[in-house]
C-alpha cells in the first residue's frame, strides 16, 4: 500500500471508513449487509453527553497506533455494560466488567497486524478463553463463537483459535483500562490473524456449530481466516518496514 496524503485518507474516511479504505488499496468491497441479529438492533446504555467516535474526531494521545472504525458509535457505559455468553453452553451468563476482572489475570506484549500493512505494539491484560469456558462450560458440539459488538460489528472465530496462545480477551492496554477509542470495554486480541479478526466493544459472545462470516469477509475481498500472510510490514513504532514470514510477528 502506498503512502496517502492527508486529503486522500479524509476523503476515503468520508466516503465510507474502512470499507473506502480497503477500494482505496485496490479492493471492491460490495454493499455491506445488514446486522445478522433476527431481532433487530439491540439497545446498548451509551455514555450521555459523548459525540459519536468516528475516524475523524479519534484523539490522537497514541501517534504509534492507527484507529478504525467499522462505523460511528456512541461510547458504551462501563458500568452498564454486560457481556452475554449463550448459544450451545450448559451454563448462559452474563458478566460484567468486574466478573470479567476476578477471572484469572494474564499480561502479555504482543504486536497487532492490519490488513492495511501496519502493525504496532502494545502490553494487553486480561483473560483467556479458558478461563471463561469453565465457567459457561460450552457443549462438545459447540465448535465456533460468533461475536456481536456495540457498533455493529461481528465476528466468527473457533474455539480451536481462541484457544492458541497469546489469544487475549483484554480489558487493558499499555497499564490502564482500555479506553473506548481502542475498544473498550472488552476487545479480543487475536496476534496471528489480521486486526479485522479481533472485535472490540464486544456485547455477545453465541457459541454454535458452524462458523459464520464476519463482517469484512461478507462485504469485502478479505478472507474469512484472516491469517497473516508472508509480505512486508510497517511497524508504525520502529518507522521502517519489515519483510514478515506470516503468522504471529514476534521478530520485533
Amino acid at each position: 500500500m502506498g503512502r496517502w496524503s492527508r486529503r486522500q485518507f479524509i476523503r476515503a474516511v468520508t466516503l465510507g471508513g474502512l470499507g473506502a479504505v480497503a477500494a482505496a488499496c485496490g479492493a471492491r468491497p460490495r454493499t455491506p449487509y445488514p446486522s445478522p441479529t433476527p431481532a433487530g438492533p439491540r439497545a446498548i446504555p451509551t455514555q450521555p453527553g459523548r459525540p459519536p467516535l468516528t475516524n475523524q474526531n479519534r484523539p490522537s494521545f497514541k501517534p504509534t497506533w492507527n484507529i478504525r472504525y467499522f462505523q460511528p458509535y456512541v461510547p458504551i457505559d462501563h458500568d452498564q455494560w454486560r457481556l452475554t455468553v449463550e448459544g450451545l453452553v450448559e451454563s448462559p451468563r452474563s458478566f460484567s466488567l468486574e466478573d470479567l476482572q476476578a477471572l484469572p489475570r494474564v499480561e502479555q506484549n504482543t504486536r497487532m497486524k492490519c490488513v492495511e500493512c501496519w502493525s504496532a505494539r502494545a502490553d494487553w491484560a486480561g483473560f483467556t478463553y479458558a478461563a471463561l469456558a469453565e465457567i459457561v462450560h460450552p457443549l462438545p458440539e459447540a465448535t465456533w463463537v460468533f461475536f456481536e459488538c456495540a457498533d455493529g460489528y461481528y465476528e466468527s472465530l473457533s474455539v480451536d483459535e481462541l484457544s492458541q496462545p497469546h489469544v487475549l480477551f483484554a480489558y487493558e492496554m499499555d497499564g490502564e483500562p482500555l479506553r473506548d477509542e481502542f475498544g473498550a470495554p472488552l476487545r479480543l486480541i487475536v496476534p496471528p490473524k489480521y486486526g479485522y479478526k479481533g472485535p472490540k466493544v464486544i456485547v455477545r459472545m453465541r457459541f454454535e456449530t458452524h462458523q459464520q462470516r464476519g463482517y469484512w469477509p461478507t462485504v469485502g475481498p478479505y478472507s474469512p481466516d484472516g491469517t497473516i500472510q508472508p509480505g512486508r510490514d510497517h511497524p508504525l513504532d520502529l518507522g521502517e518496514p519489515r519483510e514478515i514470514d506470516g503468522g504471529e510477528i514476534t521478530e520485533y
